[in-house]
């Protein structure tokens, strides 16, 4: 284990066109930078248990709710760099855990119970999370392409911008090929601002200016959605 994160903040959603995010990155350029991380695949792993019961939560809009992923930044190798995270969102601030180690000491802990990634507060709270929710285990895989990027001189100020969202409920293995079912139309965006206080006035002004409105929008959630539409899933 080599990384461990926390983070608190608030997070807003907007669905953006092609010509609005063209706008945004315009202006961006002013008080923006990429991240370490910059362009990149984010390939994730949902756990949920049979009943989809963290999903139903969180799409039900519960004033508590949280999910277990794993992440890795590109497909997976068995000793490349993943991440476990358990996000959680109460009265709409998010709280998120992570730890980061090996993908396979990520998948031994998570699918098979062992104790492989070392004990911190974290794991003790992803460890209750694990007993807790009977029978969790990896439900969807899921995917995009990001553009991140912070600000220059309110570094809590991060924003993101993905493409291309592709999930499946097959092949659940993040080593695999990246392919799926789109979420997004071909020229939509997901824009996604965090911020540990309130957004700065010149990105205020500017998404009024150009009316671009605040979603609700959980990519895990519109892919269950999905499911529940074509009779997949039965669990209301």
């Amino acid at each position: 284990m080599a990384v461990q994160k926390v983070f608190k903040r608030y997070e807003y959603k907007y669905l953006l066109t092609r010509e609005q995010k063209e706008l945004l990155q315009n202006v961006m350029e002013e008080y923006m930078i990429p991240d370490e991380y910059g362009k990149s695949t984010i390939c994730n792993l949902y756990f949920d248990t049979p009943q989809y019961l963290l999903i139903r939560r969180s799409i039900e809009n519960k004033v508590y709710k949280e999910k277990v992923r794993l992440r890795t930044y590109g497909r997976a190798e068995p000793a490349g760099e993943a991440f476990i995270e358990l996000k959680k969102k109460y009265k709409k601030v998010v709280y998120k855990r992570r730890i980061c180690t090996e993908y396979e000491k990520a998948i031994q802990y998570l699918c098979r119970g062992e104790r492989v990634v070392g004990e911190s507060q974290i794991g003790e709270e992803l460890d209750y999370a694990l007993r807790l929710y009977q029978g969790i285990r990896p439900a969807m895989w899921l995917s995009y392409e990001r553009e991140a990027f912070y600000g220059k001189e309110d570094h809590e100020l991060r924003m993101t911008c993905d493409q291309n969202i592709l999930w499946r409920t097959e092949d659940l293995d993040l080593s695999s090929p990246i392919y799926g079912r789109s979420l997004l139309d071909e020229d939509q965006s997901l824009l996604e601002i965090k911020v540990g206080h309130a957004i700065p006035l010149w990105l205020s002004h500017f998404l009024t200016e150009n009316k671009m409105f605040r979603t609700s929008y959980s990519k895990y959630g519109n892919a269950y959605r999905t499911l529940l539409r074509e009779g997949e899933i039965n669990y209301v």
